[in-house]
């Protein structure tokens, strides 16, 4: 499972995944799988795999995306406590 981590609160307006393109929720998604830092535990994975659990935590609810305005940046969140 991709663990989200946030070093800190995250701040923005939530922005309803579903109502993005396809093309653009994917490029939000390999640009998160891409980031260093991210931890996907101690089980090794593919990219492709890595995007999709992206997408099955956007639709379970367990991310979410923040839009930052002071950024003009999306970020994916978990919204786990």
């Amino acid at each position: 499972m991709l663990l989200l981590m946030s070093s800190r609160e995250p701040d923005g307006m939530e922005v309803d995944w579903r109502k993005l393109s396809q093309g653009a929720l994917r490029g939000l998604a390999e640009a998160f799988v891409n980031r260093e830092g991210t931890d996907y535990g101690a089980q090794e994975r593919g990219f492709e795999s890595k995007v999709e659990n992206v997408f099955e935590q956007l639709r379970s609810g367990e991310a979410k995306l923040l839009f930052d305005p002071e950024t003009e940046s999306v970020n994916i969140v978990s919204t786990r406590g």
